[in-house]
């Protein structure tokens, strides 16, 4: 039989969390991001949709328009997960919790192209809208890194609400 030795043991050991935010802060933090998370991945999941889905004359526009954000959302989803782990919670990773969670609801056909960007539009302003009651729990809790996510995602989702809206006029 192996002795473990108690250098070991010690080695096993995870220290708490102590970046300055309390555990309680983290975690209101955490459940708005989480909010947050599953929102984008439903947008995400939405524009892929439609970027697979588009037809009409504004095709080949849309098409790559659709491409550009839901790469670039794609990317986003990652850098949400990894702050609420960072954090010390576990992301939201299902179906099932991000129907639970988000605030968008999914289109039960294929739309339109001028009903697509309006779904949109109200999409991205849904996570925008998310990400401000998010940041509000970040700036209490004195949580800047999670802030300047939630600036950034704020900026990308009104431009890209503003582009989409344009199509529309």
């Amino acid at each position: 039989m192996k002795k473990t030795s108690n250098k070991t043991a010690a080695a096993l050991t995870v220290p708490a969390i102590n970046i300055g935010i309390s555990a309680k802060d983290r975690a209101a933090v955490a459940s708005e991001l989480s909010k947050m998370l599953a929102d984008s991945y439903t947008l995400y999941l939405m524009t892929h949709n439609f970027h697979w889905n588009v037809t009409g004359p504004m095709f080949n526009t849309l098409h790559t328009m659709f491409m550009g954000q839901y790469t670039e959302e794609w990317t986003a989803l990652d850098q949400i997960a990894e702050r609420i782990r960072a954090l010390g919670h576990y992301a939201p990773g299902t179906y099932a919790e991000y129907a639970k969670l988000s605030s968008i609801s999914e289109p039960k056909q294929v739309p339109t192209a001028d009903e697509m960007i309006r779904l949109l539009v109200s999409g991205n302003e849904s996570v925008a809208k998310t990400a401000r009651a998010a940041f509000a729990h970040a700036s209490a809790a004195n949580d800047q890194p999670t802030a300047d996510l939630l600036t950034q995602r704020l900026d990308i989702h009104e431009k890209n609400a503003w582009m989409l809206r344009s199509l529309l006029q």
